[in-house]
This record gives C-alpha cells, sequence and structure tokens, in this order.
C-alpha cells in the first residue's frame, strides 16, 4: 500500500522547513489520542476544526475596537484573525517555518474574547475571583466548552500558541520576557498579533476621524512610513530579515523598528483605546454586562432552563455565567439586555 497523502505532505514538510520548525509528524499530541487522518495533517487537522466552531464563526459579531460601528469597513475579531493569519503565514513561510501551525494558532487565538473588546473583559476580571483574561478563556474554549463541552482535542502545540499570543501592554517578544514557548511558531504569532492590531486599528481610527495620517510621529512614520501598506511591510521585512534561525534563540525584531511598533503601540493608547468617543461607549457597554450578570446569576434554576442546560461538573455558577456572557456577540448581548430589562409595549 503506498504512502497517504498525510504522509506526503509530512514527507514535504521534512525536506522544506528550517530543522527547527515544529514538524505534524513529530507532536507531542493530544489530550485523547485518536487515529490520524489520511488527508491532513495534525496541525491542518486542527486549522480545520477551529474553523468549524460555532466560537469562530461569533467572532464576526465581537468588536474589535469600536462598538458596533456604521460603516461595513471596520474590522472584528473576524477580520483581525483572518489578518493577523496573512501576517503570520508570510512570516513562517519566509522563515521556513510550519505555515499550517502558525494558521491554526491564529484561528484559536481570540476565541476567548468577550463580547464589548476590552470593556467586556474589564467586567468579567473584576466578577471572577480568579480573575478573567480571554487567552485563558480562549483555551477554555478549545479544551472544555466547544462541542457540547467534549472539546476540540487539539495538539499540545496549537493549544500552546493560543496561549501565549498575548501581550497587552507588556513585552512583545519572547527573549528577555521570561516567557517561553513550546515552538517559534508560538513567537510568530504572538509578533504577528500585534502588527496586525496596531496597522489595522489605526486605520480604522483614521477612517473614524479620531486620528489623522498625519498625527502619527514622526519619528515613528520614519521608521516604518505613511500608509498601511507600508507599515505592515516594514514589520513584516524586519522580521523576516532579522532572523536567521541558525543564528537566533527566539524571534527577533531590530530594536529600530520594534521601538517603532511599542511607539505605534503607545500612540493608539493614548489617542484611540482611550479617547473619550471609545471610552464612553465602553462605559455603556460595561454597565449591560454588569447588568446582564447579575440577572443571570441571580436564579441558577432559570439560567439553566433558558440559557445554559449543560452543566460541567465542578463549575460553580458564576464560572458558567461567565463563559455564557463571554460566548455572546455584541449584537446578542444587546438583544438579550432589551428583553430582558426594557418594557415592550402593550398592544391590543
Amino acid at each position: 500500500m503506498g504512502a497517504t497523502i498525510r504522509e506526503r505532505l509530512e514527507e514535504v514538510e521534512h525536506r522544506t522547513l528550517h530543522p527547527r520548525a515544529a514538524f505534524a509528524d513529530r507532536t507531542r499530541g493530544r489530550e485523547r489520542p485518536e487515529p490520524e487522518d489520511d488527508l491532513r495533517t495534525a496541525f491542518q487537522r486542527d486549522r480545520d476544526r477551529i474553523l468549524h466552531t460555532k466560537s469562530f464563526r461569533r467572532l464576526k459579531g465581537k468588536t474589535q475596537v469600536f462598538l458596533a460601528p456604521v460603516g461595513d469597513h471596520y474590522r472584528t475579531r473576524m477580520t483581525h484573525t483572518l489578518e493577523v493569519a496573512q501576517v503570520g503565514r508570510t512570516i513562517a513561510r519566509a522563515l521556513f517555518l510550519n505555515e499550517s501551525l502558525v494558521e491554526a494558532m491564529v484561528m484559536g487565538h481570540d476565541l476567548g474574547h468577550t463580547p464589548f473588546g476590552h470593556a467586556g473583559e474589564a467586567v468579567l476580571r473584576k466578577i471572577l475571583p480568579e480573575g478573567f483574561h480571554h487567552v485563558r478563556q480562549s483555551v477554555r474554549v478549545v479544551e472544555l466548552l466547544e462541542r457540547d463541552g467534549r472539546g476540540l482535542n487539539l495538539t499540545l502545540e496549537v493549544r500552546d500558541g493560543i496561549l501565549r499570543h498575548t501581550k497587552g501592554k507588556g513585552a512583545v517578544l519572547m527573549e528577555g520576557a521570561g516567557l517561553k514557548a513550546l515552538t517559534l511558531e508560538a513567537e510568530v504569532v504572538r509578533i504577528a498579533d500585534i502588527v496586525a492590531y496596531v496597522c489595522h486599528d489605526l486605520d480604522d481610527a483614521i477612517r473614524a476621524g479620531l486620528v489623522t495620517e498625519g498625527e502619527v510621529p514622526d519619528a515613528i512614520a520614519k521608521v516604518i512610513g505613511r500608509s498601511h501598506g507600508k507599515r505592515l511591510d516594514s514589520f513584516v521585512g524586519d522580521v523576516v530579515r532579522r532572523n536567521d534561525l541558525d543564528r537566533v534563540e527566539h524571534i527577533e525584531m531590530s530594536e529600530e523598528v520594534h521601538g517603532a511598533l511599542l511607539a505605534l503601540r503607545d500612540f493608539l493608547y493614548a489617542r484611540v483605546y482611550e479617547n473619550p468617543a471609545v471610552h464612553g461607549e465602553f462605559v455603556k457597554a460595561e454597565k449591560l454586562l454588569t447588568e446582564l450578570h447579575g440577572w443571570l446569576s441571580a436564579d441558577e434554576e432559570r439560567f439553566h432552563r433558558d440559557h445554559w442546560p449543560r452543566k460541567r461538573e465542578g463549575d460553580t455558577l458564576g464560572r458558567e455565567v461567565v463563559d455564557y456572557l463571554c460566548g455572546m456577540t455584541d449584537r446578542y448581548a444587546i438583544e438579550l439586555y432589551e428583553r430582558i430589562f426594557i418594557p415592550k409595549a402593550w398592544g391590543l
């Protein structure tokens, strides 16, 4: 019997990828062993499993920066994910790392995001005694919540990449940050995430009239340019040129371009993310989610009957309500709030 398509794809990986790449036939495996697929490698299967989840489809209805924006061209969590995938795959391909693994990590990296972006995250962080972070929630989604509580049974490499992608206002690069990922592909995803979002969030902010292109500081523009395409090209090109995998331990950026990336992030926090026009809507969203949480938590029998029929052993009501709130799209959260709290006109 001849080799399967999967086995031939695995052979191609060994012939074409850098020795430090993650190879699908050397995966650290899944929590529950299962037969291999004849057509797809382990990482390709993980990507496909994530793409077919309800959690992934709901990303199209979750805020990136602007809540319920009027206009078809503003980013959502879905389009953000696709742009991160493009950046990550470009870098992985140029460095001869595993594109399929990068893509699988990216497709799962934001599944745990709340409705209303970081406003929602701030509410849930206050509610859960152990705190809340969308990264840990993304891992919880793929391990425990999807498939009606059975999880997706992804490879350890993909789950690790989902866990390592975040940085907030913290370090972007793994080197010197006290962090360690299982694969170089996870480091690529970490960089691709911030590169994608600083570029597209600035693009959206300019479209919304919050800032103008000319207001981007000259010190930043001198390094990475004054257009969306030029900025992306500068960041991605720097990562590719900087990293000889026979020489570097971690994925790096040049000091100049890394500095411009951090400066652009700081500019966005000051002028966009913390802008009163944006922040004011986030305050409303925080109030909405807080009141929903109070109502859903007030009657456990009602919650399980009307909203959350499944019960996982060991989960408290508080944990279940957070899982339910976290999975909502912006639209669904608003509709549920209206259904519960807004009086309906009486008609004969």
